[in-house]
């Protein structure tokens, strides 16, 4: 075990703290079917952990007189299928942002969903008055990889990015956090070990995760 003394802690919100990507990739795929766009898994793969906008500004090739306004609309739009996996929350997840905040530990969530996305599934998980401070894909100008959303929770919560540590499950969040200063902890709901080798620990989820007097956590791992 290791402990990691803390100041904040910042969440990502998909994957890390409520595993919403088997619904997602599902969504994804069904974009790409509609427009007989080619794909594989780890096309699809790749959009985890980005704003849609972005991922799909980077694919815009294989939609030939497409824009990325109409096909990210048109992804939204089957989050009303009836037929889409369930979403849950990530093991230990609702747990341990109730732990930090008895402690006392300053909370935040960066998200590259849209603030009425993240706002509903924070409602859904029931913590969202646990938390200080919710960034999401609205408030940035860049989304993840880029630093942005977790320099701005820092700000946001007036801590040095060194003091806090960030929670991800995708690369591109890994790469966010560490470029931000942060200490990363990687949670291999969405993406294999090796994908978040990155990040400074990497747990399977959030049950062996503990909040320590100090206020620090322990975390699996050497």
């Amino acid at each position: 075990m290791t402990e990691l003394s803390i100041a904040g802690v910042a969440f990502d919100l998909d994957g890390t703290l409520i595993d919403t990507e088997p619904r997602n990739r599902v969504m994804w795929s069904r974009l790409f079917d509609a427009h007989g766009a080619p794909y594989d898994e780890a096309l699809i793969a790749s959009f985890a952990g980005r704003r849609g906008r972005e991922a799909l500004a980077d694919l815009i090739h294989l939609f030939p007189g497409r824009g990325v306004e109409e096909l990210f609309l048109q992804a939204v739009s089957y989050e009303n299928d009836p037929d889409l996996p369930a979403v849950r929350p990530v093991p230990g997840a609702v747990e341990l942002v109730r732990a930090l905040h008895g402690a006392g530990v300053p909370v935040a969530v960066v998200t590259s969903g849209m603030r009425g996305y993240a706002t509903g599934l924070l409602d859904a998980l029931g913590v969202r008055d646990l938390l200080e401070l919710v960034v999401t894909a609205d408030d940035v100008t860049v989304g993840k990889p880029h630093p942005e959303g977790f320099l701005a929770a820092a700000r946001g919560l007036d801590l040095p990015p060194g003091r806090m540590v960030a929670f991800e499950d995708a690369p591109a969040g890994v790469a966010a956090v560490k470029a931000a200063g942060m200490t990363c902890v990687a949670v291999t709901t969405t993406q294999p070990p090796d994908a978040l080798a990155a990040a400074d620990r990497v747990v399977a989820d959030l049950l062996e995760i503990a909040v320590l007097p100090g206020p620090a956590l322990r975390v699996p791992g050497s």
